[in-house]
């Protein structure tokens, strides 16, 4: 009996020690190192394996020496892709990716070398070494190019924040930073230009407020070279660059003329209106202005005619026209005597805008000549 006890005894031990396989942990290991194109540890990356039997994701973030790792993931097949960070992970901007790799219980080891790797996929897409480099080089210029252009975007937010608020002070400081970083790029200059105008306008000081209008002067000048080279060599036109250019040259005409340079403004005015004749009349219309105030009347009345040829609803631009030719009226005896066409050029100002700002001076301006006043002008009249 004492026998028997112990045999029994030990088949009891036994068959604690033989755990059933549905108990035991059935789960892996996997480890590796990420590099970069240059053979860098990629850093605070994220290495997600994605398990296509059963859809569970381990996200594994790697060290400052590139590495990851993780214990207890289960057997199966999986995906795997690298991202550069988290942020890029939830965007799903990632750097490679492989599929159909086996986990099974042992411990696995699986680095990620994009030298490597691409250097694989150039071989088996035939490439030499030196065409290999090529797209390498032509890799990493792309990838400056996304940062320089992100590091550029903030600064325009910024500088038009300060701007809409009224700092323009703070506008020229981060936008002549932007020139730093890369002063290729038309939109950097031209937003230069505009926070030194604006800045200009608030002086108090004339010499100040004349060397920061002639700082725009020169920002919007390099803006047009950039921008017109540009479309000059482009093998694929942009519908947009023309108004683009235009509106460079249209600033280009205001600072000119508030620094003393009337041909130079008017030059700009006439190139905006050859280079988007769709916003000619209103350039034409600037030019008008400009003119105007410099007291050239017959260059003003001109300029404000081809502005009404262009749109014959540019109601500012027949009263314009009308002061303008009340400046070359005469006197004979008591009676102001009006050029032809002055008369007209109020009462088509009436007949556009009868409650607008300057209705009440037109009026004024076609009592002085002895004219009616034509509410009605250019409209046949309704028959009894």
């Amino acid at each position: 009996m004492k026998k028997h006890f112990a045999v029994l005894a030990f088949v009891l031990l036994m068959l604690g020690l033989c755990v059933p396989p549905g108990f035991a942990q059935a789960s892996g290991t996997v480890k590796g190192v990420c590099t970069d194109l240059q053979g860098s540890p990629i850093a605070d990356g994220v290495v997600v394996w994605a398990n296509q039997d059963n859809g569970q994701k381990y996200s594994l973030k790697t060290n400052k020496k590139g590495e990851y790792f993780s214990l207890g993931i289960a057997p199966g097949t999986y995906n795997v892709t690298l991202y550069k960070n988290a942020d890029d992970a939830k965007a799903n901007k990632e750097l490679f990716h492989m599929n159909r790799v086996q986990v099974t219980l042992d411990e696995m080891t699986q680095d990620i070398n994009l030298k490597k790797e691409q250097a694989e996929q150039a071989k088996g897409a035939g490439l030499s070494a030196e065409q290999l480099k090529q797209r390498q080089e032509l890799e990493e210029k792309h990838a400056k190019e996304v940062n320089t252009v992100k590091a550029l975007n903030e600064k325009i937010v910024a500088a038009n924040t300060s701007m809409k608020a009224g700092d323009f002070d703070a506008a020229v400081t981060t936008m002549t930073e932007a020139t730093q970083m890369d002063a290729t790029r038309d939109v950097i200059w031209a937003l230069l230009g505009d926070a030194y105008r604006g800045s200009a306008l608030k002086q108090t000081d004339p010499a100040e407020k004349t060397r920061r209008m002639q700082e725009a002067v020169t920002d919007y000048q390099k803006a047009i070279d950039i921008k017109q080279k540009a479309m000059d060599t482009a093998t694929k036109k942009d519908p947009d660059d023309p108004r683009r250019l235009a509106e460079y040259y249209n600033h280009l005409g205001d600072a000119s003329a508030r620094v003393g340079k009337l041909d130079d403004s008017v030059k700009a005015y006439n190139q905006a209106a050859l280079v988007n004749p769709e916003g000619a009349a209103a350039y034409f219309y600037n030019a008008g202005a400009v003119l105007t105030n410099a007291g050239k009347i017959d260059d003003a009345i001109a300029a404000f005619d081809k502005c009404i040829a262009l749109d014959p609803t540019k109601a500012d631009a027949y009263y314009q026209k009308g002061v303008n030719l009340i400046g070359k009226a005469t006197l004979q005896g008591d009676k102001m005597v009006a050029p032809a066409g002055t008369a007209e050029a109020f009462n088509k100002y009436l007949e556009l805008q009868p409650t607008g700002q300057y209705a009440d001076v037109a009026k004024q301006m076609l009592t002085s000549i002895g004219a009616p006043v034509e509410t009605g002008f250019g409209k046949k009249k309704a028959k009894n």
